[in-house]
């Protein structure tokens, strides 16, 4: 390309300018480890971006700053309308924050939380309020079954227990 259409601002700053991160329309409500984990993040981002602070010339720490930076935004808008919610441990209902254990189909068990959006993560068993799975057992209680829509078909669980922490 001719240099005679790329302005030098452009490319001073090449690589700066990301994409914010998209938030939710959801209500964000997070348990109380969710809250503590983002306050966590923020903890770590802000200390990461202090120790970049110091080499502000280097294209490449301009980027990683430039993400760093978006990321810090990102968190802190949620933990500024954070819902947080506990509930009632004697409720016999699956809800926001419960420990759910269900049976499937072929007998196998598998226990999930129901947690905000931030804090989901599978490989824990930590799955989304506003997850198929999770909209499928909220609002039920022990022994009923429950039909969870899911891409590779639909599947039957049976609700074994309900925990709260």
């Amino acid at each position: 390309m001719s240099r005679g259409f790329v302005k030098e601002d452009d490319l001073e700053h090449a690589g700066t300018d990301v994409p914010e991160r998209p938030v939710s329309a959801h209500p964000n409500y997070v348990t109380a480890n969710g809250y503590a984990q983002l306050q966590q993040q923020a903890a770590v981002l802000e200390r990461e971006i202090s120790s970049l602070s110091t080499n502000k010339e280097d294209a490449g720490t301009q980027q990683k700053l430039a993400v760093l930076n978006r990321d810090l935004r990102y968190i802190s808008a949620r933990l500024e309308s954070a819902l947080v919610t506990k509930p009632d441990a004697a409720s016999q209902l699956v809800l926001f924050g419960a420990q759910v254990t269900v049976e499937d189909e072929n007998g196998d068990s598998h226990t999930y939380e129901i947690v905000g959006e931030d804090e989901a993560d599978i490989k824990a068993n930590k799955v989304s309020w506003t997850s198929p799975l999770a909209k499928a057992l909220i609002g039920h209680r022990i022994g009923e079954n429950v039909v969870w829509t899911r891409p590779a078909g639909n599947t039957t669980l049976e609700i074994i227990a309900i925990h709260y922490q």
